[in-house]
């Protein structure tokens, strides 16, 4: 839906900015006018504007805000507070402007009868889906105190598990970025100098100089193919992933890949066990529980697996089952947890087990990755260098053998 931009004034007659969604200008103005403010201007934003503000409506509002708003609502509905005064407290205490003033537009929205998790829905750019969804059962269950608490809880430990796949892709980063870096300082500014010294002597120059000569004039002349060829790859990448099936397809490589697939495997169990977890303990069904992890799971492979296992669980079948027919995808820890946790009756049990089972892999993955691959890199630069010197060397030690004879 388009984006609106407004001006208007609170019941305090303070002036008030924001950006709205809707259908239609009558709609926004109508969304708006519910929220008690008196519009003063109001102003559809268009090409490029409208996708302007819709990636810089969220700028400035992290996760972590997000996890303290939801902690602290908790707690305060936990000692007696209402909502709204939470809500109000809580904005009031903020340095944050632009969440401060999402947080006033949630009060107002609630002031004026919606829901909690109905207000929040018009700010789904900043609060996950998971979110949404659990404040809706809290409220409908009564427990929205108890839920807020689990949502913290979950949301922490996605950036947790964020932060661990950051750590483990740290050091192959630089690693490769310092290696290619190095290469093209050579060939670009060191090789060259060393040409010119090299055709004028008179000796024959072995092809392995001649190769390299031959490699750094390239580099010279076309250095900028360096940065412009991966940013094309990376654009095609991205276009190609707009289509489901070239996206299945780019996504199973990418679980085909040394060192990335131990990575990409971890990330997704976890995402997928916690996701569930906390979805079971909120009391959410177990089909609309996998409706939403195929939307959270941003793998084609891994959300073609979950749309199977669901419409084997929809047929009868139980979940460790149904999870089982998936082997080549989740290892046989998930179906034994799952298994047990069926028989038993504490799954979110179990799956809290599996979830941060897998976080700490990631854990010891990213403290492990440095010293699996310093092996790889050292070879590797190695004997990019040692190709460099002895083409360097060669035509050296035939003008000393010439100089000798």
């Amino acid at each position: 839906m388009p984006l609106f931009s407004y001006k208007a004034i609170d019941e305090n007659g303070e002036i008030v900015k924001g950006i709205v969604e809707g259908e239609d200008t009558s709609m926004a103005y109508e969304d708006i006018a519910s929220s008690g403010l008196h519009i003063l201007k109001i102003q559809k934003s268009i090409g490029l504007s409208d996708m302007y503000l819709k990636q810089a409506r969220g700028w400035g509002i992290k996760t972590k805000d997000v996890i303290e708003f939801a902690s602290n609502v908790a707690v305060m509905l936990k000692a007696g507070l209402p909502l709204i005064t939470a809500i109000s407290d809580i904005a009031e205490s903020l340095d944050n402007k632009r969440f401060q003033t999402r947080l006033l537009e949630i009060k107002r929205s609630v002031e004026l009868g919606s829901g909690f998790s109905g207000a929040l829905a018009r700010h789904e750019d900043i609060f996950p889906e998971i979110f949404i969804n659990l404040v809706s059962v809290g409220e409908e269950t009564g427990r929205l105190e108890q839920s807020l608490s689990d949502i913290a809880m979950h949301l922490q430990r996605m950036e947790d598990l964020k932060d661990a796949i950051i750590r483990a892709l740290m050091y192959p980063s630089f690693a490769l970025l310092g290696t290619m870096g190095a290469l093209l300082f050579w060939l670009v500014y060191v090789l060259p100098k060393m040409s010119g010294l090299f055709t004028s002597m008179s000796v024959e120059i072995p092809p392995l100089t001649r190769a390299l000569m031959s490699a750094s004039a390239f580099s010279s002349a076309n250095w900028h193919l360096f940065f412009i060829v991966p940013a094309i790859i990376y654009g095609i990448t991205l276009v190609l992933s707009k289509k489901d099936k070239t996206r299945y397809y780019l996504d199973a490589l990418k679980l085909k890949l040394p060192i990335v697939k131990l990575i990409l495997h971890n990330k997704l169990l976890a995402v997928f066990s916690e996701q569930l977890r906390i979805l079971l303990a909120a009391g959410v069904t177990i089909d609309r529980s996998f409706d939403i992890m195929i939307n959270v799971i941003d793998n084609a492979v891994y959300k073609k697996a979950l749309s199977e296992t669901k419409e084997e669980i929809l047929l009868g079948s139980r979940v460790s089952d149904a999870v089982k027919n998936q082997s080549e995808l989740f290892p046989t820890i998930v179906f034994r947890m799952l298994s047990i946790g069926e028989s038993t009756g504490n799954l979110p049990e179990q799956l809290n087990y599996l979830s941060e089972y897998f976080i700490n892999k990631l854990d010891d993955l990213s403290l492990k990755m440095g010293k699996m691959i310093e092996p790889i890199i050292i070879l590797v630069i190695g004997g990019l260098f040692m190709v460099i010197i002895m083409g360097l060397l060669a035509p050296i030690y035939d003008l000393i053998g010439a100089v000798g004879s």
